[in-house]
């Protein structure tokens, strides 16, 4: 079992913003960067990547536990790094059931979710004060449908 309390979050806010904003800029390419023509709905590189046979789904499945590695470099308690950790299990276990899990994965979008997950924590533990450094708007606006 890792012994997360040796990892300290980041010594400034400047750089827990940039850690933010280039985990959002991921986990947007990876589960909304493209509109699909016709639906209501957006993909990202995830869906592509599952739709490589072999090691597609294992890409896929690694960038997005870089994700919650980088939000527990930030700070993030130990109860929500286990629910992010769900997430990518959820995500991982159905998108190996060929082109059902891919569309899982377009509709479900772990990285989104555990992106707003990281917020909510961050500004919990940072109290009130967080909303400047926060964007509590952030999962709306690439969740809502187009």
């Amino acid at each position: 079992m890792t012994d997360f309390s040796t990892i300290s979050p980041p010594v400034s806010v400047a750089e827990l913003r940039r850690r933010l904003e280039r985990i959002r800029r991921l986990a947007w390419l990876l589960n909304s960067a493209a509109r699909i023509p016709g639906l209501r709905l957006r993909a990202g590189l995830d869906t592509l990547l599952g739709l490589l046979p072999g090691g597609g789904a294992l890409i896929g499945t690694a960038l997005s536990l870089y994700i919650v590695w980088e939000g527990r470099r930030m700070g993030v308690d130990r109860q929500t790094v286990q629910r992010m950790l769900g997430n990518v299990a959820i995500e991982a276990v159905v998108g190996l059931v060929p082109l059902a899990g891919d569309l899982f994965d377009t509709v479900f979008k772990a990285d989104l979710r555990n992106i707003a997950l990281i917020e909510a924590a961050l500004a919990s533990r940072m109290g009130t004060g967080a909303g400047s450094m926060v964007q509590k708007d952030f999962p709306n606006r690439f969740l809502d449908p187009v």
